[in-house]
């Protein structure tokens, strides 16, 4: 088997960024903004602190564009930055995790019924699954964002929020838990 060598395709943008090109910096911002803007929003649940992440983040990785290695994709780089910053935010504001001690019972809901919703129905269900993620406590939010939506593992999350893997597990089901309270209380 033969083996292919990675190729960003946004690498000629990156050296022009690395050269001090605005338009580059604009063309990169461009493409990654609304991402990156979204996976902040997705862990710090708030707007205004999701957009002054974003410009934290883009602000930090044009001034450290010389420590990016290319070994990975430009967005992969950014995205780990966004989420970085995201966290440190949550910290700022004294991020607690929920105690152990504290239980969320709940059935879990086994019915399919996506495949039997027209669009506006989904659209209006998923808006309200958006809406009980942002009411989860930040030790919920920030461990369920990471693991279902940003795609890390429970070591990789013990990591970044410095927890053990064992915490971002039970962290992870109490928070699929209390999104589930959440939905049925919001009528889903």
């Amino acid at each position: 088997m033969e083996a292919f060598a990675y190729t960003d395709i946004n690498a000629p943008l990156v050296e022009r960024c690395r050269l001090g090109d605005r338009r580059a910096q604009a063309e990169i911002y461009k493409r990654y903004s609304k991402a990156m803007f979204n996976a902040s929003l997705r862990i710090t649940g708030d707007y205004a602190e999701a957009e002054d992440v974003l410009q934290e983040s883009f602000l930090s990785a044009f001034r450290e564009l010389h420590s990016y290695k290319g070994d990975s994709s430009f967005g992969s780089w950014l995205k780990r930055i966004v989420i970085n910053k995201s966290i440190n935010c949550l910290r700022n504001r004294r991020l607690q995790l929920v105690p152990l001690a504290e239980q969320h019972d709940g059935a879990a809901a086994d019915t399919d019924v996506v495949g039997s919703l027209d669009g506006e129905e989904l659209s209006w269900r998923a808006d309200v699954v958006r809406r009980c993620v942002q009411e989860l406590p930040d030790g919920y939010r920030v461990v369920l964002s990471l693991y279902l939506l940003e795609g890390y593992d429970h070591a990789e999350i013990a990591s970044i929020l410095n927890i053990t893997e064992s915490t971002s597990k039970s962290q992870y089901s109490r928070a699929r838990k209390k999104l589930l309270e959440l939905a049925r209380q919001h009528g889903l």
